[in-house]
């Protein structure tokens, strides 16, 4: 019984989805936040200023997805970070198209100082996070998976 209860409360935990609605530019070759402007949902109110921050402990499931541009690009990288810290690394790509990365982690947040955050590397000249006329480019989303 008691694991039923459980499971229907982890079914109305903190969840979001955001995505930037322009491109973004950047510093080549810095790790850069990326902005996230535009709220898909945010059942708990704990997504504000490109962060998530969840006020109920537990493990998340945590993605994004960004999409590099700039010319003469050698590396893109993508990353989850956890209190300003790198936590995950997603793929890392070298080569010279506007290339889409994407970075997937289970991630344990305490529910009260504990956040996340996504973050890009571009080497390239004048690199972007690229909108590129779809919402689906930049876009980083979170949800409880199980209580602490």
């Amino acid at each position: 019984m008691t694991a039923a209860v459980t499971l229907a409360a982890l079914g109305n935990g903190p969840a979001f989805s955001a995505y930037n609605s322009t491109t973004q530019s950047i510093s080549t070759a810095t790790f850069t936040k990326v902005t996230l402007d535009t709220e898909v949902f945010d059942t708990n109110s704990n997504f504000a200023s490109s962060r998530f921050t969840p006020t109920v402990a537990g493990y998340y499931q945590v993605n994004g997805n960004v999409r590099s541009g700039g010319t003469a690009k050698t590396v893109a990288v993508v990353a989850i970070y956890k209190n300003g810290s790198s936590y995950g690394y997603g793929n890392q790509i070298n080569g010279t198209s506007a290339i889409q990365l994407v970075v997937n982690e289970v991630v344990y947040l305490n529910g009260s100082t504990d956040y996340v955050e996504l973050y890009g590397y571009v080497d390239a000249t004048t690199p972007t996070f690229d909108f590129a006329n779809t919402s689906a480019n930049c876009r980083f989303s979170a949800s409880l998976v199980r209580g602490a």
